[in-house]
């Protein structure tokens, strides 16, 4: 007996899929406030309780050791950081989303990549901007690519009848928000919309061994706009962040079933479009000479890669009955932490001390070994003494007041040693190898092993008391 279907409308939370026949302000499954949007479903009239055995079946059960295997055929791009954080290039098939706040130049990445990528064949659909201003951006980015073509439109039909027709080997829609289907009764921008288009979308690149790489818009919040299952439903998750009011872009991938996620990509934004940044060690290191109190360089891995950091620090007198806790691209917990730590181990009281980190660049620190420069600019700040720009921290502080080591200790020495800085302070190295290359001058380097935060602090006194 055939099935006849009828509409309804729903209400569904966007982050754990909730439903719910009433809007609701707070989900009451996941606790999220503002995640309930209304969603048109369709429900069949008839409804069976079991399921019905078929005699025949499109898919057969394979046993695992009988599975071919081959490797990804990529696309070595001529951007060294698209190959470096995607693991070797692009994937031909693969589904790959770019997120990002607005005006931190995710149309003109992907737009540059477009232009290099000559000869292949490239559509560019823009749902936010018209043709003219496509190419105005174009004019002044020095690539060029004869086989890009560019649609300005918003429906879906239209993007899938050009790629059937054309069968591009790469297409780019810029943004998934935007972008709506005549055939569902929903809003573009809705998460109906979203789910229905990505779904087609990811059809289309998987049938045709075609890229699509989708732009998708930010939350105030900072999380990907839309319906939690897009960021399964594709391949790769790319972040694109920086200050927008900085040159500084930084490419990162939090998701990617080709590859690792450990790499990130440096570009600078020009009037002619992003340059990449192959040696960034100093990249994010103040220009000026002097010393001032609460500064503190690390030498830290963002990635794979080691770069020389400076992390800031004020501690100064509250005028509040709750002194405040501020940072900008260090965890706030793990300031607590410190704090909590320098006042137990070592006595020094921040009850009535207003404390704020900055991390130079823009940047967000994920490495452990962070904790020992933020901690000795904390101490710098607080007794107004500087440290000497020639040392250079790194180091993972626990909760005992112990100075943990770190890994890839060597490569952070080599990279500081380059830069110039004539000491480096951390834990207490275990590698005979590095201890042999310290005394042999391979690395030209001073390295001062310190265990613990208090003698750190004695270490210190040296500034302190001269």
């Amino acid at each position: 007996m055939a099935k006849s279907s009828k509409s309804k409308n729903i209400y569904r939370c966007t982050l754990c899929h909730y439903s719910t026949p009433k809007w609701l302000g707070q989900c009451p499954s996941c606790g999220a406030w503002n995640s309930i949007e209304e969603e048109r479903v369709e429900e069949p009239t008839v409804k069976h309780s079991f399921y019905t055995l078929s005699s025949s079946s499109k898919s057969k059960l394979i046993p695992i050791q009988e599975i071919a295997t081959t490797a990804e055929e990529r696309i070595v791009t001529p951007d060294k950081e698209w190959n470096r954080v995607l693991d070797g290039g692009l994937v031909r098939g693969s589904f790959i989303l770019l997120a990002g706040e607005p005006g931190i130049g995710k149309s003109t990445l992907l737009l540059q990549l477009a232009l290099q990528l000559n000869p292949l064949k490239i559509i560019y659909v823009s749902g936010e901007e018209s043709e003219r201003q496509i190419k105005l951006r174009a004019e002044r980015i020095p690539f060029h690519n004869s086989q890009l073509y560019v649609l300005a439109g918003c429906s879906l039909e239209d993007v899938l009848y050009h790629g059937y027709n054309l069968l591009p080997d790469i297409i780019v829609i810029d943004s998934i928000q935007t972008i709506y289907s005549e055939k569902v009764e929903a809003l573009s921008g809705s998460t109906t919309q979203i789910r229905e288009c990505t779904h087609f979308l990811m059809q289309f690149a998987k049938e045709n061994n075609c890229i699509v790489i989708l732009i998708g818009h930010i939350t105030k919040e900072g999380t990907i706009a839309g319906p939690k299952l897009l960021e399964h439903m594709v391949d790769v998750v790319l972040e694109f962040e920086g200050d927008p009011k900085l040159d500084y872009r930084l490419l990162r991938a939090v998701k990617n079933r080709f590859g690792s996620t450990a790499e990130m990509g440096i570009y600078q934004m020009h009037n002619k479009g992003l340059v990449e940044i192959p040696n960034p060690g100093e990249l994010f290191l103040s220009n000026h000479k002097d010393s001032f109190s609460g500064v503190a360089t690390g030498a830290l891995l963002i990635g794979q890669r080691t770069f020389l950091i400076e992390n800031q620090a004020l501690v100064a007198s509250t005028v509040f009955n709750f002194p405040q806790r501020s940072t900008t691209g260090y965890d706030a917990k793990r300031l607590n932490m410190l704090l909590a730590v320098l006042e137990k181990r070592i006595g020094i009281t921040f009850i009535n001390k207003d404390v704020f980190v900055n991390v130079v660049g823009g940047l967000k620190l994920e490495d452990p070994a962070a904790d020992l420069p933020v901690l000795v600019a904390i101490i710098s700040s607080y007794y107004d003494i500087p440290i000497p720009r020639e040392y250079c921290f790194a180091g993972e502080i626990s909760l005992t007041g112990e100075i943990r080591t770190v890994s890839k200790l060597e490569a952070r020495m080599k990279e500081a040693a380059k830069i110039g800085f004539r000491y480096f302070i951390t834990a207490e190295v275990q590698s005979e190898e590095l201890k042999q290359n310290l005394k042999q001058k391979v690395i030209p380097i001073e390295l001062v092993p310190i265990t613990g935060i208090q003698a750190l602090l004695g270490y210190l006194n040296r500034f302190i008391t001269s």
